[in-house]
């Protein structure tokens, strides 16, 4: 917590000060009730209710604290909402997705996840959906219709599936997509709060999910990072898979002769941890279902936001005024 107007909580000191009074008055009241005693007085004491007399003149204290705290107009760094971000996907459709390591299919867990994904992100960012193997594909723009990217997910079978993994190529074409949405805005100079200054991040977060190492392509992965990382762009990655993971080889494994048994797809989490190390994004290595829905749906709460101070001045007014409300009304029941 931050303090616009730190000079102010040194009026904190002043409460021990009051503290200490409170207690010589009281202590001058029990001399005075010991030399005119008074039964009604005794009995109260008596009955343990002397401790009443103490929790109005805290309440009060407190309620005194939050207003000082209030005057010093505290702040916390947190995450807030940034207006015009967008978020693309990427995710790997090569035939390595196919493996059962992860169940029911590396593939199909991954679509569950992007949908748990896409309810979680506000409705107000653009996300935008980019398939790659061999060749990296924009499957949707960056749009604010969500159920759009989701029904994208159902025609997968309509893109190339063949021609290796090009992880490079991928994170270069989600930037030069990120990119073209950002000069396709109509941005008024005046109002534009949001554009990366020197040395911030860019309105564009990319978020890659990928099972195996680079196979293909024209760039090599971290010269893609590179690519994010002069963008200002954010790469999230998540390596998707375990080291049993296999596929069926040529043949289909069903004892054709062409049959040539199970082909291993291990994942590269080495990768994709640079990536994310390179871009200034975070790295999930999700071996299960369960781990990866858990990875998006953080994804999902936390990208298209900001770190910001927010102001809390009116959370310590309502707290004076609560406490102050409070004191009165058990300082009227119990005099």
């Amino acid at each position: 917590m931050s303090f616009e107007r730190p000079l102010f909580l040194f009026a904190l000191l002043a409460l021990p000060v009051l503290a200490a009074l409170y207690w010589l008055l009281q202590r001058r009241r029990m001399r005075y009730s010991m030399h005119f005693t008074n039964l009604a007085v005794l009995r109260e004491v008596a009955g343990g209710r002397s401790w009443r007399r103490a929790v109005p003149a805290i309440l009060f204290a407190l309620a005194l604290a939050s207003l000082i705290v209030a005057v010093a107009r505290p702040k916390v760094r947190g995450l807030v909402p940034q207006d015009r971000a967008t978020i693309v996907l990427v995710l790997d459709v090569s035939r390595s997705m196919e493996a059962r390591d992860v169940q029911p299919s590396r593939l199909i867990a991954a679509k569950r996840s992007i949908r748990v994904f896409l309810d979680r992100v506000p409705e107000r960012l653009r996300v935008g959906l980019v398939l790659f193997a061999g060749i990296p594909q924009v499957a949707s723009p960056p749009t604010h219709d969500h159920d759009q990217v989701s029904a994208t997910l159902d025609a997968l079978d309509d893109y190339a599936t063949f021609g290796g993994t090009a992880i490079g190529d991928a994170i270069a074409t989600a930037v030069e997509l990120g990119q073209e949405t950002l000069q396709s805005d109509d941005v008024d100079p005046e109002a534009a709060e949001d554009e990366p200054r020197e040395g911030e991040r860019s309105l564009v977060s990319i978020l890659f999910l990928s099972d195996g190492a680079q196979r293909g392509g024209y760039f090599q992965p971290l010269e893609g990072a590179d690519v994010a990382r002069d963008a200002r762009m954010p790469v999230y990655t998540i390596a998707l898979g375990t080291t049993s993971g296999t596929v069926p080889g040529f043949g289909g494994g069903f004892g054709t002769p062409f049959d040539q048994g199970r082909i291993p797809v291990p994942p590269d989490p080495e990768t994709l941890r640079a990536i994310a190390q390179r871009t200034g994004g975070e790295f999930t290595f999700a071996r299960d279902a369960e781990t990866l829905g858990n990875a998006y749906e953080k994804l999902g709460e936390n990208l298209g936001r900001r770190e910001s101070d927010k102001e809390m001045t009116y959370a310590a007014l309502i707290a004076a005024a609560a406490l102050l409300v409070g004191a009165g009304v058990l300082s009227s029941l119990w005099s």
